[in-house]
């Protein structure tokens, strides 16, 4: 079986637990070195749930929450920087972090292959595409295949859908596949529909909470990222804000990754580009989020229709794997190789 071999090349690695230094410290930490329980209810409340979100947060953020006087920042800064190393390490030290970093099958061995591994933790992998293009699939199979055992342990997925495309009956029968039961696969995915940006916006923070108290999730997954700022921001008046908004999203969304060591995926859709057009590229079409999504995205994955029912991913972007290309194929059973 395909995930077999992938738990062999975990074992073989045996990385001592002790090595692998996680910087996930529990917000009320911070009582040790004098910060009461009252103000950190309060960053709590706000969606910051750990000590590296303190430290990531800019004071200016949070300023805006309610009993939080400048003194007070200052006084929760200065704690957070005594539990955490936040400052800078050798080349050595950032090698051995990376070892804690996990990688989820796809269900495609030369899909994998394209990813050196599969989807990572840590990091936002973007994938875009036109519809029928095998997206929303590739996230069904990631909610089974995230909980599958390895060395380095399953753990639970976040689902938030935005274009209300999640269907139980994909999970079911791609767990069927992989030989693990439908209902406890179903029951590890906490799924939410997002009604506009806003709450979007307002579910990832209620999530990042729940991951903070779990601390067992490996994968949060956004379907479609962009679908409800394209409704709640139109016309190129309101540009300029929805970049803002989405921007802030995904730094957010980047600071989860790696706060508690998860994979963040985003899907996000295509739309023409008359600029394209003009000059007659080969590919008219461009992915939706500017440069907002293309800088926050730490990898990006473009899905093409192939011959018959193949599917082709383009690795479009990525810091530590060479652009490629992987045919893949839509099956009962989710995401698999192709069928020669």
């Amino acid at each position: 079986m395909l995930f077999e071999q992938q738990v062999n090349d975990d074992q073989e690695l045996e990385l001592d637990e002790e090595e692998l230094e996680i910087d996930f410290v529990e917000l009320d930490k911070l009582q040790d070195l004098g910060i009461n329980a009252a103000d950190i209810t309060k960053l709590k409340t706000s969606g910051i749930t750990s000590v590296k979100a303190v430290i990531m947060t800019h004071s200016r953020s949070l300023m805006k929450i309610k009993g939080l006087s400048e003194a007070k920042i200052e006084k929760i800064k200065e704690a957070a920087g005594k539990l955490i190393k936040s400052d800078f390490i050798t080349g050595l030290e950032c090698a051995q972090r990376r070892k804690s970093v996990i990688k989820i099958s796809t269900g495609s061995k030369e899909f994998d292959k394209l990813l050196g591994g599969g989807i990572q933790s840590s990091s936002i992998t973007e994938a875009f595409g036109e519809f029928r293009t095998g997206k929303t699939q590739i996230c069904h199979t990631l909610c089974v295949l995230a909980q599958l055992p390895s060395s380095m342990g399953g753990g639970k997925v976040a689902f938030i859908d935005t274009e209300g495309t999640f269907r139980p009956d994909r999970i079911r029968a791609i767990a069927s596949r992989f030989g693990v039961d439908g209902e406890t696969t179903l029951q590890n995915i906490a799924i939410a529909r997002a009604g506009n940006s806003e709450h979007q916006m307002d579910l990832i923070n209620l999530i990042a909470a729940k991951m903070a108290e779990e601390q067992n999730y490996k994968l949060l997954i956004i379907d479609s990222v962009i679908a409800l700022f394209r409704v709640d921001f139109s016309g190129r008046g309101e540009l300029s804000e929805r970049q803002q908004k989405l921007n802030q999203m995904m730094s957010r969304l980047m600071k989860m990754a790696e706060e508690f060591n998860i994979a963040v995926v985003i899907t996000n859709q295509m739309t023409a580009d008359p600029g394209a057009t003009m000059t007659f590229m080969a590919d008219p079409k461009k992915p939706i989020g500017g440069h907002v999504l293309a800088h926050a995205s730490t990898t990006r994955l473009y899905l093409k229709k192939g011959r018959a029912e193949t599917r082709i991913a383009k690795l479009y972007d990525s810091p530590d794997v060479p652009e490629g290309e992987a045919v893949y194929q839509i099956s009962e059973g989710g995401i698999c190789d192709a069928k020669d």
